[in-house]
């Protein structure tokens, strides 16, 4: 029997000055994302769960990086599920400190120097690092 596959989408998101944006979630630096509503886009589901979880606005989409997977599992559905998560690159026009939901289990969002993301990467989950590799090259 196959695992449900959950549909996720979320951003790597770039402020003026090009740092990062992680968010800190049990244990590991993350990048933001979550499971996509009925008759939402992916795009709208990427943009809408990047503002939900960081408290960002007026992001930019820029550009589609990757689609990765893992298994998980779902309390609610008492069994392991695949998420699938599509990532997009985005970015901010103006500077903004951001504030992580909580509610989600977010208790930190920083923003990261490319040249300083790999003392990250050993906190990361190896889907995120694969992210952020992709769309530095």
């Amino acid at each position: 029997m196959s695992k449900p596959i959950i549909i996720a989408a979320g951003g790597l998101v770039q402020n003026p000055s090009l740092e990062i944006l992680l968010i800190f979630r049990r244990g590991f630096w993350d990048l933001p994302k979550g499971k996509l509503d009925a008759g939402e886009t992916i795009e709208a589901c990427a943009i809408r769960e990047v503002e939900e979880e960081t408290g960002l606005t007026s992001l930019t989409l820029q550009k589609f990086i990757t689609i990765t997977k893992h298994e998980y599992f779902d309390p609610y559905r008492k069994q392991d599920v695949v998420k699938e998560s599509h990532w997009f690159a985005m970015s901010i026009e103006t500077y903004q400190k951001g504030l992580p939901q909580t509610e989600e289990d977010i208790t930190e969002i920083k923003w990261v120097a490319p040249a300083d993301i790999a003392d990250y990467f050993p906190t990361m989950y190896p889907n995120i690092v694969e992210v952020i590799r992709l769309f530095a090259l």
